[in-house]
């Protein structure tokens, strides 16, 4: 039979299916598994990852068997599949793939595959609860069989306009399908459009919805230390390792969920609420992965993303100069993500990630060019950090951004070289 990862590789060429049918009937084959634990189901356009970890870190700090389910990876595919943390083992992951495969009698996506590899995961490891992010939009995403205690709508702005719709309503729409009837969603969003029709989604399905800003507050009181005041809890002093301001507003979804989940009977304490968010931890959002010279990471790959990258090497860092090694998918909006970026920085280096989605450097330079005068372009994304190091000095700073897959790229060669065939 065909390598197992290489078979899971081979279903990216199946492409992206928005539907509840196959994927439905894949999990019933497997005993629905996402039947048999509790669930948090997390969408938005951005921070769905770090809110994700965040309130893993929580729940495990409390002791709790925890599945965290999250996308894309940056270096290993194991990333996605994690109980406590821990990434499912290699050895585990190979058989499970055998077996969902062979319950397959229809066309099923990579990524239908690796929630339905998730969700069994997560049952045979007997998980108390599943942190569950979702993959694209919401309403037929893979991720919307579970039944989640409380839904996380992040944020919402303009993006996948192909597959959710060209406007901000329609957008809303397929990102509030993950409330359930009778649920309890807890959002960021702050964009009247959205908020209405989250606002009407949840008045159709008697649902309740709690947002930051209105139901829930935070108050900043450093860079990463902030104070909470919910629907029913009130915490000051509270410390997040994350980077960046806006990941206090996530923080803040964490701990309203945290408040959800123990009006509904799950114990969780202030020790545990304290320490886990002070340990949490998420690769590639802020991530300083070298001092020599130093470079960040930050997988922003939308306008939203980039303007929070923005604020935080303004606000977050200091350095002589800017150095920017930019790669974006073609289905990204790059001519606004460089607008909004390119003015921070000294130099540039556009490359293209080694992902079939990804644009062009010939394509990405022209409208780069409109924003900087100072564009080099190397295709090879460890070339482009390789020439980006070279001009970079004492108290320069290297930013690696516009794709999560290319700071996976970068996590690779910097950190591990592992044999390629270990990566999907």
């Amino acid at each position: 039979m065909q390598n197992p990862l290489s078979y899971l590789e081979g279903l990216k060429q199946k492409g992206i299916n928005l539907g509840l049918g196959p994927i439905s009937r894949l999990l019933k084959s497997l005993g629905n598994p996402q039947n048999e634990y509790k669930a948090i189901l997390i969408g938005g356009t951005n921070g769905k990852g770090s809110t994700a970890a965040m309130l893993s870190s929580i729940l495990a700090q409390e002791g709790m068997n925890v599945g965290l389910y999250t996308s894309p990876h940056l270096c290993d595919f194991r990333e996605r599949i994690r109980v406590n943390n821990e990434m499912i083992p290699e050895d585990t992951l190979y058989t499970l793939i055998d077996k969902v495969r062979e319950e397959i009698r229809e066309n099923i996506t990579y990524f239908e595959f690796a929630t339905a590899l998730a969700l069994l995961y997560f049952s045979l490891c007997k998980v108390d609860i599943a942190v569950v992010e979702v993959g694209m939009g919401g309403r037929l995403d893979a991720t919307n069989l579970v039944s989640p205690m409380v839904s996380i709508i992040t944020n919402i702005s303009m993006e996948h306009q192909k597959y959710l719709g060209n406007d901000l309503e329609s957008i809303a729409g397929e990102k509030g399908g993950i409330i359930k009837k009778g649920g309890v969603c807890v959002t960021a969003v702050s964009r009247r459009k959205a908020i209405d029709t989250l606002e009407k989604i949840c008045r159709q399905r008697e649902a309740v919805l709690y947002r930051i800003g209105r139901d829930i507050r935070v108050r900043s009181s450093g860079r990463a230390s902030f104070s909470y005041y919910g629907i029913n809890k009130r915490y000051s002093g509270l410390n997040i390792s994350l980077s960046g301001k806006h990941q206090i507003k996530n923080a803040a979804l964490a701990l309203a969920a945290i408040e959800i989940l123990t009006a509904k009977g799950v114990g969780i304490n202030d020790t545990s609420v304290v320490e886990g968010l002070r340990d949490a931890r998420w690769e590639g959002r802020l991530e300083l992965i070298s001092r020599d010279p130093r470079i960040v990471l930050d997988g922003a790959h939308n306008p939203a993303g980039i303007s929070s990258l923005c604020n935080a090497l303004v606000t977050d860092f200091s350095y002589r100069r800017l150095i920017v090694v930019f790669g974006v998918l073609r289905d990204k909006d790059y001519s606004r993500m460089l607008k909004r970026l390119l003015p921070l920085a000294d130099k540039i280096v556009l490359t293209r990630p080694k992902e079939e989605r990804a644009a062009r450097t010939e394509d990405l330079l022209p409208v780069a060019s409109l924003y900087h005068g100072h564009i080099e372009v190397v295709d090879d994304s460890a070339e482009a950090l390789a020439r980006a190091r070279s001009l970079a000095g004492a108290d320069d700073l290297v930013c690696v951004t516009g794709s999560l897959y290319l700071v996976g790229e970068i996590k690779k060669h910097l950190c591990f070289g592992l044999p390629k065939n270990r990566f999907v």
